[in-house]
């Protein structure tokens, strides 16, 4: 019996994460993704001709980036006009989904080797204006930011479904009782660690440096502050209730950047010119009411787990998006209650509250880190995940190829 193909990762690299308006602020994000792409490629023995698919996310689209950015980065990256590209949405978990969908492409046998990754500018995301329902409207109309968060809502939504961001973790928080001090040591924990993490080299071999006309634009992420401490949070004023919890502090900001991974068959390593790095062994997705999409993870981990056929005893490290301190913390704890070993095997170099979030270059961001953590750590077992506003979660299991 013919064993069905598995699908590894065998390389992973992302831009520095640039703050919004930052040093990253004068470079297209199909610029920022086709050079990813192109180092990605660069660090294999392939031919471009030899990519099966480009599958990239991104949760904008809609300046750009639009007009399918994956084809476009693709061609600017110059990869042969012959490979393929498609772009994912899946808003903060596009990235991961990309690879979740190379993966199973090359499970299914429909391709060999796949570039997956994502890309966002939150700062060139553009203003939108609405077309008026009839000609010549009398009236004023508004512009509206793509930036973050819900736009032109239906109003057959329900109103405790389109509360921002912000407010949906405010309440996640008073239902899981998790006060603003351990929200504001959370993030410095991710600040200190992300900081330790460039210190030592972990990055180097993760991250390219965005260069300009004039030179290096950007080299190492922007938005790392080593001298974070709680009392320098705490000064800090809610953002989103008068009383509330969450600050610009305790939440990853707003960023720029794009993320690549590359993703065979392991009969593809010979052609690659290396051995994989991970096998993706265990895949979930996972939905709940859209304002409590801080949660949806835990049930995506799970899912996940269940298909790598291992449990959270099993698991080494684990890499979760921050996107907000108060949703991570959430995670955690139902993880723990769950058979997760230590609270400190989740992001051991830090995580976005500090290297910062761009929409759709996240999960690529992620699903990297996490393979790199393994390997350095001697993990056989990890897993990543990230929630997706409008209510999703998705996870992903690694298998060190090295302790197979």
């Amino acid at each position: 019996m013919t064993r069905s193909p598995q699908a590894h990762v065998y390389a992973a690299v992302r831009t520095p994460f640039g703050r919004f308006g930052g040093a990253l602020a004068g470079s297209r994000p199909d610029d920022l993704a086709a050079g990813v792409l192109h180092e990605a490629l660069a660090r294999t023995r392939l031919d471009g001709a030899e990519v099966d698919e480009v599958v990239l996310g991104n949760a904008n689209g809609a300046g750009e980036d639009n007009r399918n950015v994956a084809r476009m980065a693709a061609l600017l990256a110059g990869l042969p006009v012959s490979v393929p590209g498609t772009s994912v949405n899946r808003l903060c978990g596009s990235s991961l989904d990309a690879a979740m969908i190379g993966s199973r492409a090359i499970e299914t046998g429909d391709a060999d080797v796949v570039l997956t990754g994502g890309v966002e500018s939150m700062t060139r995301a553009p203003w939108v204006l609405p077309k008026p329902g009839r000609a010549y409207p009398a009236g004023n109309t508004e512009l509206v930011s793509t930036t973050l968060g819900w736009r032109l809502v239906n109003p057959r939504m329900p109103a405790e479904w389109t509360v921002s961001l912000g407010e949906a973790n405010e309440q996640l928080g008073e239902v899981h009782d998790v006060p603003r001090e351990r929200q504001d040591a959370f993030a410095v924990r991710s600040h200190q660690l992300a900081h330790a993490a460039w210190e030592s080299g972990f990055h180097d071999d993760l991250v390219v440096p965005v260069d300009g006309p004039t030179g290096v634009v950007l080299a190492r992420d922007e938005g790392i502050r080593p001298d974070a401490s709680t009392d320098s949070l705490g000064a800090l004023k809610p953002s989103f209730r008068p009383d509330g919890t969450i600050t610009a502090g305790n939440a990853s900001p707003l960023s720029d950047g794009a993320s690549a991974v590359l993703l065979g068959s392991a009969e593809a390593a010979d052609r690659i010119g290396s051995d994989p790095l991970a096998r993706i062994a265990g895949r979930g997705t996972h939905a709940v009411e859209p304002q409590r999409f801080g949660y949806a993870p835990v049930e995506a981990a799970e899912k996940a787990l269940a298909r790598a056929g291992i449990g959270w005893s099993d698991v080494g490290v684990v890499e979760l998006n921050e996107a907000f301190a108060v949703q991570s913390l959430v995670c955690i704890d139902a993880w723990l209650a769950r058979g997760l070993s230590d609270p400190e095997v989740v992001n051991t170099r830090g995580g976005a509250i500090a290297l910062g979030h761009p929409l759709g270059a996240s999960g690529g961001r992620v699903l990297g880190m996490l393979a790199a953590a393994m390997r350095a750590d001697g993990h056989r077992w990890g897993l990543a995940a990230i929630c997706i506003g409008v209510g999703q979660g998705l996870a992903v299991v690694l298998e060190n190829d090295a302790l197979a």
